[in-house]
């Protein structure tokens, strides 16, 4: 029992590393390795994916928030599309089949992956001086950070409000409708629609995961699906990890991070398509 607790700590312990730098939260690289190395049941490990989402966003969010990294007011205004989305994909639950969904959000995922792979090949993330979004300005969403490899302040401009709505509304839906976590949309609604740079949309990102998990932890808990012995340690090891992977992200430049978040990318678009189509 103990030599099992020691390594649910060390795989959350690296799980919170990689959820944090990327956005996605733990729950993505957490379930796989339950389900497929561990023999953990689907339903387990679903459950601790949850409290490891919520783990890796307030260790990640809170170095965020005294870094200036994360734009607050653009989480909360996307986060209100989500959670409309999520209603409406419960409400739609039984009516739509899910394989169309699957396969709709599987495309959009790997063109997004051929987006990012287009940006590595071209200059650095732009900083936008200019805007002519004049919903940005009125809601005040354009921000600045600390960039901490070009030791310069980086003033941006967020673009194509509805745009990233409507992702956020759709990747809602599908948490909602095929209880997958949307992680990897609200980076894309964030660098690939809005044009927010890729930092700021990954700590971002991170805040708004924890908020969607909190939301649907107490079904979860409540079905049976956490199991303390699992989770507990896994949540653990995930809050070191995700403030480590939070100091690591703000050392590394945005191309770095962009080839590891495509792998990642092409993989959950290609798994989606497939259960889509068979």
């Amino acid at each position: 029992m103990v030599n099992f607790v020691i390594l649910m700590v060390v795989i959350g312990f690296f799980a919170g590393i990689a959820g944090s730098i990327l956005g996605i939260g733990g729950g993505m690289i957490i379930t796989p390795i339950l389900t497929l190395a561990m023999g953990v049941n689907i339903k387990y490990a679903i459950g601790a994916s949850i409290i490891a989402v919520i783990a890796t966003s307030s260790g990640a969010t809170i170095a965020y928030l005294n870094d200036q990294v994360l734009n607050l007011r653009v989480a909360m205004f996307l986060e209100i599309a989500t959670s409309l989305g999520a209603l409406s994909g419960a409400i739609l639950t039984g009516v739509l089949n899910p394989r169309y969904l699957y396969i709709l959000f599987g495309l959009l995922l790997l063109f997004s992956s051929y987006n990012m792979i287009k940006k590595l090949r071209g200059r650095k993330d732009p900083t936008n001086k200019k805007s002519n979004d004049k919903l940005a300005e009125k809601l005040k969403l354009n921000s600045s950070y600390f960039d901490k490899v070009s030791m310069a302040k980086v003033d941006y401009q967020v673009q194509n409000i509805p745009g990233g709505l409507a992702v956020m509304y759709g990747a809602g839906i599908a948490s909602g409708l095929l209880g997958i976590g949307s992680g990897a949309f609200k980076v894309i609604a964030m660098d690939t629609v809005m044009r927010m740079p890729l930092k700021p949309s990954t700590s971002t990102s991170n805040l708004m995961m924890g908020v969607t998990a909190a939301a649907s932890a107490t079904v979860y808990f409540f079905n049976g699906s956490i199991k303390p012995q699992i989770a507990v340690p896994l949540a653990l090891g995930i809050l070191v990890g995700s403030v480590l992977g939070s100091r690591i992200m703000q050392h590394l430049t945005a191309k770095t991070i962009r080839l590891m978040f495509i792998p990642i990318l092409l993989y959950i678009g290609i798994e989606m398509l497939v259960k889509g189509v068979f």
